[in-house]
């Protein structure tokens, strides 16, 4: 006689690939301004979750990592140029980019609309 299977572990739906996924790392995004480390946890979910879902979400993940990864390199210029004094404007306006293109990918995901070109630097 066989011993009965244990019952696979439930993991929360924001963690499996798809859009409650896309939503928390929106959030993620967003509440790294106050909690700087869960913009990095939302760039891991993201990649860890690309290319498991339907095209439509993938644009989405593609947008996120995207953001991340110009927002870094405008703090990154930002904080060179505040030298100069122009580098404190500039950091506010790539956080203010951040917070649009989180607020209008947070959007299309709850419309189930996808992000009609990812790949884009502006909004």
């Amino acid at each position: 006689m066989t011993p009965p299977e244990a019952p696979a572990p439930q993991t929360d739906r924001w963690l499996e690939p798809g859009k409650t996924n896309v939503q928390a790392i929106y959030v993620l995004y967003l509440a790294s301004f106050v909690i700087g480390i869960t913009g990095l946890i939302g760039l891991v979910m993201a990649y860890v979750n690309r290319g498991k879902s339907e095209a439509w979400i993938e644009s989405h993940y593609t947008w996120l990592i995207r953001t991340f990864w110009i927002a870094l390199l405008g703090g990154f210029i930002s904080l060179i140029l505040m030298l100069v004094a122009i580098g404190v404007v500039l950091m506010m306006a790539i956080a203010i980019w951040v917070i649009v293109r989180c607020v209008i990918g947070l959007q299309k995901v709850s419309r189930g609309e996808a992000i009609a070109n990812p790949d884009s630097w502006l909004i």
